[in-house]
């Protein structure tokens, strides 16, 4: 059975499962209904180092086909669901976590609303959003946050972060929503994608 996490909360992936290594992060939301354009929601990973930023643009993976796999090889995006209709995952994202450099120190885990201010949507018009944590091997859930947060007027939000401490895999959710779309994300961790 799954952990339930909350906003703040964390998993020790090492004590809690210790043979962990090939990850899936799976991302999902629904869409209220409304007259307008349909939602396209996109995960995006930044590969962060200790001082806070991304070592270069090729740190960050997202829908684009350049971009669907880090250069190093440790993160993989499974493909951009425009819709975000159906069960389960909407999009996920790979990690080996034994290749993942060194010099990284935090995997962000960021959904952005396509196009937001253009179609005038928020994270206020989603629902049922969720991220969670598969040990992609045996396919076992490891946790799981059911983010029902109230982003009102937020056009991103980072969902959690898998991140290193003292040698040790700890997976945290961190619910935390902005106003100025994925563009922040790119401008706090120093990347200067077009």
């Amino acid at each position: 059975m799954a952990i339930q996490l909350r906003k703040g909360q964390n998993i020790n992936l090492t004590k809690e499962a210790p043979s962990l290594n090939k990850v899936l992060v799976g991302l999902g939301w629904d869409a209220r209904s409304t007259d307008g354009k349909d939602f396209d929601l996109d995960a995006s990973c930044f590969l962060v180092t200790a001082e806070g930023k991304c070592r270069d643009d090729r740190d960050v993976v997202f829908y684009q086909p350049a971009n669907l796999k880090h250069f190093e090889g440790a993160v993989s995006h499974t493909g951009d669901n425009k819709t975000g209709a159906g069960d389960g995952d909407d999009e996920s994202i790979k990690v080996q976590l034994d290749k993942v450099n060194a010099a990284i120190a935090r995997l962000v885990f960021v959904v952005s609303i396509y196009e937001a201010p253009e179609r005038k949507q928020t994270f206020g018009m989603v629902n049922n959003a969720f991220i969670r944590l598969v040990n992609e091997e045996t396919g076992e859930e490891v946790c799981r946050a059911d983010l029902s947060e109230d982003f009102s007027v937020e056009t991103s939000v980072c969902f959690a972060e898998l991140y290193r401490h003292n040698g040790e895999w700890k997976f945290k959710i961190v619910a935390q929503g902005h106003q100025a779309g994925l563009e922040k994300y790119v401008t706090d961790f120093g990347l200067t994608l077009a």
